[in-house]
């Protein structure tokens, strides 16, 4: 359940280990000897800072999905920090407790939308997330220009963190995730968090995580009222098109601020 690395970041399928899953210029008229004066031009507003967390699904790496950075070409990201961490290793039930890098527990593949779920190792997961957030945010960027992504179990892992980080965020996206926990975490939801809006992708011939399990997700945190824009990929399995990040780059894109 990883996500595409190096140059197969399009639609490659996933392995998992046993179950491989312009200036403007002024002119002034004068009296004085010469009729124009040029007022210099204002300097460029400077790039917002921004900081983007992009977390990994089950058996995979942080260093692997680096090249993902490749998709945003825009100047407005020149001032972006990024970062892929990697998921302790721990035993995985689904793969019959063989240890490898994962964020939780998953005790069934292909996930559905009703499949048992790891609550504890999830909101212990969250809180590394959350204290990558508060780092980053400690050293003076906008909370609103946080943006956490993930695919599969990462997808998974940055729905929780952001439903339950306790200030708006520039926005969460998931990738062929699917909901860690069940409906009682609603309660838990703080009224910041509701204001940050979330991307949820998902392949329709996924056999990992079912279609159903991502088509699940939307319902589910709109009733703590919290924003989720869903888009399905005909013909994509458990993997990430280059389609799909094209789309969140220009998603990201649209909700940077102009400065932080």
């Amino acid at each position: 359940m990883s996500s595409s690395s190096t140059a197969s970041l399009v639609a490659k399928p996933i392995v998992l280990f046993t179950v491989t899953i312009s200036i403007t210029i002024f002119f002034v008229l004068s009296s004085q000897p010469y009729p124009y004066l040029i007022k210099p031009a204002p300097a460029p507003a400077p790039m917002a800072r921004s900081f983007i967390l992009w977390l990994h699904g089950l058996g995979d790496s942080g260093p692997a999905n680096e090249p993902i950075k490749t998709f945003f070409t825009s100047p407005h990201f020149k001032n972006t920090t990024w970062a892929f961490p990697s998921a302790p290793s721990n035993p995985v039930t689904c793969n019959y407790g063989a240890v490898m890098p994962s964020w939780f527990d998953i005790h069934e593949i292909p996930v559905t939308a009703d499949s048992p779920k790891d609550e504890s190792g999830v909101l212990k997961a969250v809180q590394h997330v959350h204290a990558m957030i508060d780092k980053e945010i400690a050293s003076g960027i906008n909370p609103d220009n946080v943006f956490i992504c993930g695919f599969s179990q990462g997808g998974a892992l940055t729905l929780a963190s952001v439903l339950l980080y306790p200030k708006t965020l520039g926005g969460g996206a998931v990738f062929s995730g699917w909901v860690p926990f069940n409906s009682s975490i609603l309660d838990q939801i703080k009224p910041p968090a509701k204001k940050t809006p979330i991307l949820w992708s998902h392949g329709m011939d996924d056999r990992t995580v079912l279609f159903e399990a991502g088509q699940a997700g939307p319902p589910f945190v709109e009733q703590a009222g919290v924003s989720c824009e869903f888009k399905a990929y005909p013909g994509l399995g458990h993997s990430i098109s280059g389609e799909e990040l094209r789309s969140l780059e220009l998603w990201i894109k649209s909700r940077l601020q102009s400065s932080s």
